[in-house]
């Protein structure tokens, strides 16, 4: 996958090459995911694809025996089940609950197997082992600051006539929803009021996870679940409160090659972030182009390479990131070799790390 289109990507345990969004989910839950905890639509295709190759269909056309109603929702739903029941982490027994991510948007044609394959699967779980929380874009016009609210009425009328009702709907918004905007989208998509919850911007993601608390989102799946407990968040709650009071700043020049896209690089800027944290300084990265170093670029653009070797100069620490190919290698040994010689802080990973013996 493009780093420039996908940002990176995310390796398990196992060796499968995923989405960074399973990163997203180890960090978070702590936990460590499989590639059969990635389900997409070229595995499922590939299951059928390898039982034609192996003879399973007995000759017959698969274009004619291969439907997706029911071969591939079937083949969906015994994936997650499956899966659901795999022990995390080597603890005893299933876990209780499974969580399934469905990407994409409510019309569009690559999504409808899998919706298809969950309004079957809730249909056998049952309402009291299945439940939906619809994440919903409700706009903010600038000019009056007004939430609309017609697309997510759209998304939802559209969801249930694919044989789904969501419990939850989770408006994200740029702020939180007034009590009559609330009292609109519960009348037009049938959900519960308490039940509408805002999803506004915050200084950092950790506030997510404390914001659904203070909308008691836990309470509503927690009571469907029948399940008791809930989690000690003092130390999450600390930690949110650290960063959003960090003030002494720490300079960290990002020598790479897919600069032009910060999620190229998440799971590092994750690390820098996590451990910045700890150390109680605030992060600042400074993205510098390994290209925009050499000395070929000081000849084609002489304000680009002088801004990058300011920007190096001023770090107090540098990284260099993996990468393929041979574009920039030169000016990641530059780094590293600026770095050696004035005794700044480096961190080199896979060919930065190779750049760093030069």
């Amino acid at each position: 996958m493009s780093p420039f289109e996908h940002g990176e990507v995310f390796v398990l345990d196992d060796g499968g090459e995923v989405d960074l969004d399973l990163g997203n989910y180890e960090r978070f839950l702590d936990s460590t995911l499989t590639r059969d905890n990635n389900l997409t639509t070229g595995k499922i295709y590939q299951q059928f694809i390898d039982k034609e190759r192996k003879g399973d269909y007995l000759g017959k056309t698969v274009l004619v025996f291969f439907k997706v109603v029911p071969h591939v929702t079937d083949a969906i739903q015994e994936w997650i089940e499956r899966v659901a029941n795999v022990r995390v982490d080597g603890k005893e027994g299933s876990p209780d609950v499974c969580v399934i991510e469905l990407g994409g948007t409510i019309g569009h044609i690559e999504s409808m197997p899998f919706i298809e394959a969950l309004g079957q699967f809730s249909y056998k779980a049952g309402p009291d082992n299945f439940f939906l929380v619809h994440v919903s874009l409700v706009h903010v016009l600038s000019v009056v600051g007004e939430h609309k609210t017609k697309p997510t009425q759209h998304s939802v009328r559209g969801l249930r006539s694919l044989g789904l009702t969501p419990n939850i709907l989770a408006c994200r918004s740029t702020k939180a929803l007034e009590d009559n905007v609330k009292t609109k989208l519960s009348q037009f998509c049938h959900v519960p009021e308490e039940n509408i919850v805002t999803l506004y911007d915050v200084p950092n993601i950790w506030h997510v996870p404390l914001l659904l608390r203070d909308q008691k989102v836990h309470e509503a799946i927690l009571k469907e679940f029948n399940l008791l407990g809930l989690a000690d968040v003092t130390e999450w709650t600390a930690r949110t409160k650290i960063y959003d009071t960090l003030q002494d700043p720490v300079r960290i020049a990002m020598v790479g090659k897919y600069t032009g896209l910060t999620d190229s690089y998440l799971s590092v800027l994750k690390a820098l972030l996590h451990a910045s944290v700890a150390c109680h300084k605030k992060l600042v990265v400074e993205w510098v182009a390994a290209s925009d170093l050499e000395e070929i670029t000081s000849q084609e653009a002489p304000d680009v390479h002088k801004a990058a070797w300011d920007l190096l100069k001023g770090a107090d620490g540098i990284l260099v990131p993996g990468g393929f190919g041979d574009r920039g290698v030169q000016g990641k040994i530059l780094a590293t070799k600026y770095a050696r010689e004035n005794l700044v802080p480096f961190l080199g990973i896979c060919p930065g790390d190779a750049a760093g013996c030069c």
